[in-house]
């Protein structure tokens, strides 16, 4: 299973995105190649480590699904085009706030 995901350039910060096999939820690939539900956990890439990353995130399919790169800022966040999608998905659901992660929700 593969998301199609615009191509960014390699001097973009960036990181590495998934869901979590077990549990459905998004996480963050970090500097220790840990898998944090905090999007500000998540380690900030360009080229060329980038790409070493990534395989790593893909080679983990007992713990991720779907790896692939997402825009951030250079101090960590969201950025860039999908801003809004992946924030959603940072965030949880936005159907309402008791449910979710902004609710505690497991």
């Amino acid at each position: 299973m593969s998301s199609a995901r615009p191509k960014l350039k390699p001097d973009t910060p960036k990181a590495v995105t998934a869901w979590n096999t077990q549990t459905g939820r998004t996480v963050y690939l970090t500097s220790e190649r840990r898998w944090s539900e905090d999007v500000l956990d998540a380690a900030v890439l360009t080229a060329p480590q980038d790409e070493e990353e990534l395989a790593f995130a893909k080679g983990d399919e007992q713990t991720v699904t779907d790896p692939y790169f997402m825009q951030v800022k250079a101090e960590g966040g969201v950025d860039g085009r999908e801003t809004l999608r992946e924030t959603i998905r940072a965030q949880g659901p936005t159907n309402h706030p008791m449910f979710g992660k902004q609710a505690g929700s497991p």
